[in-house]
């Protein structure tokens, strides 16, 4: 089974394409100041060019559906809604977070990732590697950073954009508990995207491209001020 990921909920966003029998075939990423709507059909031609597949190679579509941002979440839905019209192909839709996590697969410390969710908060969520995967120790939430510290203890992996921008706050109140992922892993990967995606597919766990929406966690600054009136 072939399967083509789409990973929008950060800047820096992406696309890959995986084999269940070969593995990861081909992977794009871009951290660019343009919106996902701007270069997302860009990469995914430029990754089908590259690998010599094309758009009818593929059986399954796999998005990340967040938390993040909110306009990088529709996009990638939508794009992958598209692609399940135009060719028929099933959609599945990955948790942005969890899919994060398997930057560290057989992390010996629980692995917390961070997002940045803007308003002095961050989307987070905690991992722990158990057995041959990942299991939640935290269900994702919106947060402000110093109530996520509070509820941690021992020693904790730290990976995200919210992470680097809490970094000090994250340190003095973790101490020597507190290990920051490297660089390269500070970000999720449309290759997770692709690996969990893939195993969902094979589990037959596909999403109705209509009934398919992102996870916000909260509501947008547009619906708040709706229900407000202004």
């Amino acid at each position: 089974m072939k399967i083509l990921a789409i990973e929008t909920s950060t800047m820096l966003g992406g696309v890959a394409a995986m084999d269940s029998r070969s593995g990861l075939i081909a992977e794009i990423r871009l951290n660019v100041k343009t919106t996902h709507s701007e270069r997302l059909m860009t990469a995914i031609d430029q990754l089908f060019s590259e690998s010599g597949l094309c758009l009818s190679d593929m059986d399954a579509f796999a998005v990340a559906s967040g938390p993040g941002s909110f306009t990088g979440l529709r996009i990638g839905l939508s794009t992958a809604k598209g692609l399940a019209y135009a060719t028929g192909k099933p959609v599945v839709t990955v948790p942005t977070l969890e899919a994060f996590a398997w930057n560290f697969p057989y992390s010996r410390f629980p692995v917390c990732l961070m997002l940045d969710a803007r308003k002095s908060e961050v989307y987070a969520a905690l991992f722990r590697w158990q057995g041959e995967g990942f299991v939640r120790e935290l269900s994702e939430v919106s947060i402000p950073p110093e109530a996520l510290l509070a509820r941690l203890q021992g020693d904790v992996l730290f990976a995200g954009e919210g992470a680097l921008l809490y970094k000090e706050m994250v340190a003095q109140a973790m101490g020597s508990c507190a290990w920051f992922a490297p660089a390269d892993k500070m970000v999720p990967a449309p290759s997770a995207i692709a690996l969990l995606g893939l195993k969902k597919a094979e589990a037959g766990e596909f999403t109705d491209p209509f009934e398919a929406a992102p996870c916000y966690i909260r509501r947008s600054e547009a619906e708040v001020k709706l229900q407000a009136g202004q």
